[in-house]
């Protein structure tokens, strides 16, 4: 169990600034995570990797000479948000492009997919490459649908290697690229892993009993098998992987990953079987890594990653690093000087300058009489918004341990910490604003900034959406919120390709929608009733996710675990129409 924390959820926070204490000589914090210090020179390509806390050493521990530039770091579990990537990149670079790199998971796509754009429309150049060496999350004919685990560390070490070479952008991408088509990763849990301020672990397993083909954020995996004596696990590792690759690899880099709860001295013994297995199949084994690598906080399990080797990506494999958590030596004299000469001395301190992406507020209608004038709120609608994002955040709160459980039955149990960290930043926002429009723009922008993760794209992007149809002033009638549920929808769907029957919040938010369009149309004049209806409509249809099986994001690997349980997205996004159903029922009577 993780035990030691002040605030449970500002764990991540509070690591990285432990983190950055212990090896100021080697990073500096910026918004949103650290970059290395002291930076490269000018004409490097930056390699920026990133997602959420609880990996350790992944992602800032990787942070060095010969490996990452820069490292965004999310709450626990939850990718970062765009913002925090473009802050860290802006910082990272250094006049010859960015190479963003994580693992292939929801979040993290959709949120360094808006910085990538952003640092594009700004002129620097960006290009991502996703790691997605996990064979149990999908299947080996559609590789671009699966994660990344402990695959990550030998995609970066190539990045960081090709990019110290002097490469360009397009060659530093084409180096990672190859190494992720050249990695496959599998492993086996032994125990859940427990959030900070949880009293229980997210999964556990009977007696004598492991999971097979684990992730690493605290899911279970896919299936379970007896426990096995250290020899037999290895040959399970060994023949699993190999049997992934069309010829069995001649030279292969190895990294058997400890998830956090599994000790040194437990890989050790695995490993003894694991060389001889690799071996006897016809693989040289070059420099293995054991250790702790890709973690998932106190979680025990392993797991073996290979990555076969051509001349390239063997000597970017064996190339010298120096990070805070990872240190290769260089293999001779020469080498050890190029990496000292490589880092440029006095160079400046890189600022915590960032791009400030997100547009400010922008004015939706008008407010001039619809066709039907159903008026919801007329003086001070401003307010209401204010009292509906107070009522937002004390429901979350309060249900966050409940949104938390849905979402570990074949998640990482993050849910609800995410929709209360987006529902507190967008309360502040709202305070600070005037406008009914900018107020709900203000919310959408700080609920993407602070939550990061799947969900705080949505809400934030969703929400800048509804926004866009409210007036600034005047009155708000059934036609703007209508409209506007319309444009939230729209904007979900664009990020992250939901359609109803997924199993995601799309399943509420579709009838939810629907229910309001209609009344809008039937020029209906009780607007809160209608909202209300409205909001029993999504709830009724979030229950119902609960026979679905998921087809998108970190759940649909363990989709059979998830049936009976409702999705934690389509219960929250009930939950919150549901609050502000009530909030504009008050706002009308007042």
């Amino acid at each position: 169990m993780t035990k030691v924390f002040d605030d449970p959820a500002a764990f991540g926070e509070d690591m990285l600034a432990g983190f950055v204490a212990a090896h100021g000589d080697l990073v500096r914090r910026v918004p949103g995570g650290v970059v290395r210090w002291p930076l490269a020179g000018a004409g490097k390509v930056a390699v920026v990797v990133g997602g959420g806390s609880g990996h350790y050493p992944a992602f800032v521990g990787l942070v060095g000479e010969g490996m990452a530039d820069g490292a965004v770091v999310g709450d626990v579990f939850t990718s970062p948000s765009a913002s925090h990537a473009i802050s860290v990149a802006e910082a990272a670079h250094e006049g010859a492009g960015i190479v963003f790199s994580y693992g292939n998971y929801a979040g993290d796509v959709i949120n360094f997919g808006q910085a990538q754009e952003t640092l594009r429309g700004a002129g620097i150049p960006t290009q991502t490459v996703l790691v997605t060496d996990d064979m149990a999350s999908g299947s080996p004919v559609a590789p671009e649908l699966r994660r990344g685990i402990a695959g990550d560390f030998a995609v970066f070490k190539v990045l960081g290697a090709a990019a110290r070479e002097g490469l360009d952008l397009v060659h530093v991408v084409e180096a990672g690229t190859r190494a992720n088509a050249a990695t496959r990763s599998f492993g086996v849990g032994l125990g859940g892993c427990t959030l900070p301020g949880s009293q229980a672990p997210l999964f556990t397993l009977p007696e004598g009993v492991m999971g097979v083909g684990l992730g690493i954020h605290g899911e279970p995996g896919i299936g379970e098998e007896p426990l096995v004596s250290a020899h037999a696990l290895a040959g399970r590792l060994v023949s699993a992987v190999l049997g992934e690759f069309e010829h069995v690899p001649a030279r292969v880099a190895v990294i058997l990953n400890g998830l956090g709860r599994t000790k040194y001295e437990e890989l050790f013994c695995l490993y003894r079987s694991i060389a001889p297995a690799l071996e006897a199949a016809g693989s040289e084994i070059v420099q293995p890594e054991v250790g702790e690598f890709v973690t998932s906080l106190d979680m025990a399990g392993v797991s073996l990653t290979l990555m076969a080797l051509d001349q390239d990506l063997e000597r970017w494999w064996r190339a010298p690093v120096r990070t805070p958590a990872f240190i290769k030596p260089a293999s001779d004299a020469r080498a050890s000087a190029e990496m000292r000469s490589s880092s440029v001395p006095g160079e400046a301190e890189p600022s915590a300058r960032t791009l400030n992406p997100i547009p400010g507020p922008t004015v939706g209608s008008d407010g001039a009489p619809t066709a039907h004038g159903q008026v919801i709120l007329g003086d001070g609608p401003s307010r209401c918004v204010v009292r509906a994002f107070e009522a937002v955040a004390v429901a979350l709160a309060d249900h966050a341990e409940d949104l938390g459980r849905l979402d570990a039955v074949a998640g990482d149990g993050d849910h609800g910490r995410g929709m209360v960290r987006g529902s507190r930043a967008a309360l502040a926002a709202v305070r600070r604003s005037t406008g009914a429009s900018s107020a709900l723009m203000a919310a959408g922008q700080a609920w993407a900034a602070e939550a990061g993760g799947t969900s705080g794209a949505l809400w934030g992007g969703g929400l800048e959406a509804f926004a866009r149809e409210l007036p600034e002033r005047g009155p708000i009638e059934l036609s703007h919120l209508a409209r506007g549920a319309e444009a939230f929808k729209a904007k979900v769907q664009a990020l992250g390709g939901a359609q109803v029957g997924d199993k995601t919040m799309v399943d509420a938010l579709g009838p939810f929608c629907a229910s309001l369009s209609g009344a809008w149309s039937r020029a209906e004049t009780d607007g809160p009733g209608a909202w209300r209806d409205a909001a029993a409509l999504a709830r009724a249809a979030a229950s119902a996710t609960a026979q679905m099986k998921p087809k998108l994001g970190r759940a649909r690997p363990l989709a059979e675990l998830s049936v009976g349980t409702p999705d934690p997205g389509a219960s929250s996004l009930a939950l919150v129409v549901e609050v502000v159903g009530e909030e504009l029922a008050k706002g009308r009577r007042g």
